[in-house]
């Protein structure tokens, strides 16, 4: 794959360095707010990202000094052009079917659609500079990509309730002191903690990881008594595909002391 190429003249940047694959919404004028154009050039950027067999992690961000506005309200005053009617953005979150990890690199504020594309992503690195906000109530649209569900799974019901209901902006310290992002860190080693992190992912077994992505995916999309069971039919299954012969056991101890030795904390 080449390794940077644009998508919807370029309000899509598609980057690949070393396994990574970075995905950056580019309209800064805008704030990366979702016109039609992004939105459509979206899922073509993470298809072939999810085709490219030499990718292995998926970071998406942001073009200073946004990391998204949500939708494009001019675009939304004029015809609506950029609210999907057709099924494509419901229920099922923003992006297409992925097996890949996926890292958000929040570098600015994300809010009400930008908001979503960063709580559908695996977990979120945060920007001294970030803020969150839902602010579907003061636009008057309701959530499609799944806001209702993933922010109580990630800060709890009481707390999302506030943010959607009054529309008050979340700061990066306080999210991440809610559980939202997992890390805050100076702007400009946001993307520097973000590969970094990816390259420790691409350090494990790779279709051990994207199990475990799915085994994840599977048991937080039910309740527990289930996910028990989902747990161990997925640990079953890897068992069976994973081939944990002798030689594959020595393999990954290997791998597993040599990642330890080479581990800083």
């Amino acid at each position: 794959m080449t390794n940077h190429f644009e998508l919807g003249n370029g309000t899509v940047i598609v980057e690949v360095d070393d396994g990574v694959g970075t995905i950056t919404l580019n309209r800064p004028e805008a704030r990366n707010a979702l016109s039609s154009e992004l939105l459509a050039a979206l899922p073509t950027a993470f298809d072939l990202l999810e085709s490219d067999t030499d990718t292995d992690v998926l970071v998406l961000t942001g073009t200073d000094p946004a990391f998204c506005a949500g939708l494009d309200l001019r675009e939304l005053g004029d015809d609506n052009g950029n609210i999907r009617t057709d099924g494509s953005n419901a229920s099922n979150g923003p992006f297409p079917k992925r097996t890949k990890p996926l890292i958000a690199a929040v570098n600015g504020v994300a809010v009400t659609g930008g908001f979503e594309l960063a709580l559908a992503c695996d977990f979120i690195i945060a920007s001294e500079r970030a803020s969150f906000a839902d602010t579907h109530a003061r636009v008057g649209v309701m959530p499609g990509w799944g806001l209702s569900v993933l922010l109580p799974q990630a800060i709890g019901i009481r707390r999302s309730r506030e943010l959607s209901l009054t529309g008050n902006y979340l700061d990066a310290s306080r999210a991440y002191d809610w559980g939202l992002v997992n890390r805050v860190v100076e702007h400009q080693d946001l993307m520097v903690t973000v590969r970094s992190l990816a390259q420790d992912i691409r350090s494990n077994d790779r279709l051990g990881v994207r199990h475990l992505l799915k085994t994840y995916d599977l048991t937080s999309s039910t309740n527990v008594e289930t996910a028990w069971g989902i747990e161990k039919k997925m640990g079953q299954d890897w068992l069976k595909q994973s081939g944990f012969t002798a030689e594959k056991v020595a393999e990954r101890r290997e791998a597993i002391q040599s990642r330890g030795r080479a581990q800083t904390f």
